[in-house]
């Protein structure tokens, strides 16, 4: 099942995407479903925020993004810090500025160095998954018990200014680099429609908590810029699953919201053309976003995500 909220006329509504035509399902949310309505076609429906974010986590799921940023930014170091392969790293974003597909994405200004403050020189993409909690948890959820917690999955794109990011994060985390918009597609997809495959192998195996037959959603992506598709991968080359971060995120007793939205992170694949952001796929050399650059991330069966550069 597909659904979003979608205004026609002067009302939201809670709309079911069955091919063409978007089925009214009332004016609650998608987690709580009206009967069905009135049909429309799918290109009169005006999409708003899918639902309302409750807390946004950004992980760092990729082993093949990871290794690459570990190449880009410590030539002659080992790739990946010694933590990577044993939990699922990741950081809080702002909730509040999650954005529908389409929504115009303003350059951010920040600091890029010493006394350098400015319009960002290096804004980037990131190819993503998301995954919506539609059951909220109180305590630790165990492993084996996490998908019970997802209502379904969302593309993103976590806009990336790069020169920010590599100032501010030291020591911490991204902040302003990445907190100024994030792009989701305009409905959430259902579980029970994305197809299971097995994961890559995890060595060393994960502690007893974290442990579960590794598992992976088959979903194709690609990365087009201004009418080209620059990039290809799948969210099947993804190391940690989303099973995984969830048991990861409550084990220190942290609560599930309805409404969170759980992100993989880049996903990018083994080949040179499977990278999943600019930063990749130019080796940090640019070309990165211009001004009136626009950008689509396409993943079936979960549609696309969009978003147009402004100055």
């Amino acid at each position: 099942m597909k659904l979003g909220v979608f205004s026609h006329g002067d009302e939201k509504r809670v709309g079911e995407i069955r091919g063409d035509f978007v089925v009214d399902r009332g004016a609650g949310t998608i987690f709580e479903l009206g009967e069905r309505g009135a049909e429309i076609p799918l290109a009169e429906a005006q999409w708003q925020l899918p639902f309302e974010v409750a807390d946004y986590v950004d992980f760092f799921s990729s082993l093949e993004h990871a290794t690459n940023t570990g190449r880009i930014f410590r030539p002659g170091d080992e790739p990946l810090l010694p933590n990577w392969r044993r939990l699922p790293i990741g950081y809080h974003g702002r909730a509040g500025t999650v954005v529908v597909s389409s929504t115009e994405i303003r350059r951010p200004q920040g600091q890029r160095g010493e006394d350098d403050f400015g319009p960002t020189g290096k804004l980037d993409v990131e190819v993503e998954l998301g995954f919506v909690i539609g059951k909220p948890a109180d305590g630790p959820v165990p492993v084996e018990r996490a998908l019970d917690h997802v209502f379904g999955a969302v593309l993103v794109n976590d806009w990336s200014a790069r020169d920010i990011q590599a100032w501010e994060s030291r020591p911490l985390g991204p902040f302003l680099g990445k907190s100024f918009a994030t792009s989701i597609s305009p409905w959430v997809t259902t579980l029970d429609e994305l197809r299971v495959v097995p994961g890559v192998n995890q060595e060393p195996p994960p502690l007893a908590y974290l442990a579960i037959d590794n598992f992976a959603y088959d979903v194709p992506l690609e990365l087009e810029l201004n009418g080209t598709v620059v990039a290809r991968t799948n969210a099947r080359n993804l190391y940690w699953n989303v099973a995984q971060q969830i048991a990861h995120l409550t084990s220190n007793g942290s609560s599930l919201r309805t409404g969170d939205l759980l992100a993989t992170g880049t996903i990018s694949g083994p080949g040179e053309n499977e990278r999943g952001s600019l930063l990749e796929l130019t080796w940090n050399e640019g070309p990165f976003l211009d001004d009136g650059d626009e950008v689509v991330i396409r993943g079936e069966p979960l549609g696309e995500v969009r978003g147009r550069i402004v100055p």
